[in-house]
């Protein structure tokens, strides 16, 4: 039966867990296939809400808090997809995993998560 409990990433796969990593190879692993980039992505906006809150934080200094919410969500949403383009290639990790973030209009940002999906035993 598979499992739909999240993993330690939060992200289940048809085998258990899928490794991310941002080394080179998994420490006690071996790579016995190599499946190429993988990648994900996801473009957010800034919340009307979210910028009058951190326009008042701003003259007192301290965490956007709803800025930093607005970036773990991305972050998760291009792990995700990056680890479902993975998973279609039967990869059971994804090594050196990096994050990149661009701005694509005033106001908006692309999060971009990308890393080698690789099979490892």
């Amino acid at each position: 039966m598979t499992s739909t409990r999240p993993s330690r990433t939060g992200l289940p796969n048809r085998q258990g867990r899928l490794i991310l990593t941002t080394l080179e190879s998994v420490p006690g692993k071996e790579i016995v296939q190599h499946y190429g980039l993988v990648q994900g992505s996801t473009i957010r906006a800034k919340h009307v809400g979210r910028d009058i809150a951190a326009s008042f934080k701003n003259l007192v200094g301290g965490e956007l808090k709803g800025y930093t919410e607005l970036l773990q969500e991305a972050r998760q949403e291009a792990v995700e997809r990056m680890v479902m383009q993975a998973q279609q290639t039967g990869a059971n990790a994804v090594v050196n995993v990096r994050f990149s973030t661009s701005s694509v209009a005033q106001g908006a940002a692309e999060l971009f998560a990308y890393g080698t999906a690789v099979r490892v035993q």
